[in-house]
């Protein structure tokens, strides 16, 4: 299994540093944020050069939602991921990681109304993915869109959710990512939402069901490694947690060692 992580707080600040760093604790790839890669695209290429790990993803490092409430902040955000997807295919990088939105808005807290409707919801998401989906194809590029949880989501929570968009609207370089720790709270069964939709599925993120570190938890790391070996995944698992411990570097360090023993 081909595993990579976002950065880390304990993570050297220098790119060069840090890239030696993952290497080093044994990490396949990088997911980098998306800002980062652009302001400092050529330290990045360095980086890459020096240390051989690669840049997979972007993650963040734009503003605006491809489901903004703000037609202005929504069309920004399209310009800012572009300029990611176009940043990422100079060194070798696979896609962006996008959410219809996080933190915008969610019918489990107060006003729980919407100033937007569900069909508003729809058409906002669906022009943006459809534009963006031109920008992978002339990047060779994949959006991966990502369903997060009730919480800080309402508009796709589930990797139905974001299926529906990408056959509805038949993108061709939009795939989903599938977060475990997302999963935990929205899918009856994880492991069976991994193998339904294992043909649109191109990314995974990483974390244990309270969002530390894997293996610190309670989710079975095991079972649903082998479910994805079993429908023959061949992207990557990237680590996005928090990490608790009085050591997170060795903590970090040991849970990537329980996973490689998965």
């Amino acid at each position: 299994m081909n595993i990579a992580t976002q950065n880390q707080p304990f993570f050297p600040t220098t790119l060069r540093e840090k890239f030696h760093y993952i290497k080093g604790m044994g990490f396949d790839g990088f997911e980098i944020d998306g800002r980062l890669l652009v302001d400092h695209l050529d330290e990045v290429k360095a980086a890459i050069k020096a240390t051989g790990l690669p840049v997979i993803t972007a993650c963040g490092g734009y503003d605006g939602w491809i489901g903004d409430f703000i037609e202005e902040r929504r069309l920004n955000g399209l310009q800012q991921i572009a300029r990611i997807l176009e940043a990422l295919s100079e060194v070798g990088g696979k896609g962006i990681i996008v959410p219809a939105a996080w933190g915008m808005f969610t019918f489990r807290l107060p006003p729980m109304t919407s100033p937007r409707s569900l069909e508003g919801d729809r058409k906002a998401v669906s022009a943006s993915l459809r534009w963006l989906d031109e920008v992978a194809a002339r990047t060779g590029t994949t959006v991966y869109l990502e369903p997060l949880n009730r919480y800080q989501d309402h508009m796709i929570n589930t990797l139905a959710d974001a299926r529906r968009y990408i056959d509805e609207n038949a993108l061709k370089h939009v795939e989903i990512i599938g977060d475990f720790y997302h999963m935990n709270i929205e899918e009856d069964d994880i492991a069976q939402a991994l193998h339904t939709h294992r043909d649109r599925l191109g990314h995974v993120h990483i974390a244990d069901n309270h969002r530390y570190q894997p293996g610190s938890g309670s989710l079975d790391f095991s079972a649903l490694f082998d479910q994805l070996r079993a429908d023959h995944y061949q992207g990557y698992v990237v680590y996005e947690c928090r990490v608790r411990a009085d050591n997170p570097a060795q903590a970090y360090q040991d849970s990537l060692t329980f996973l490689r023993e998965c």
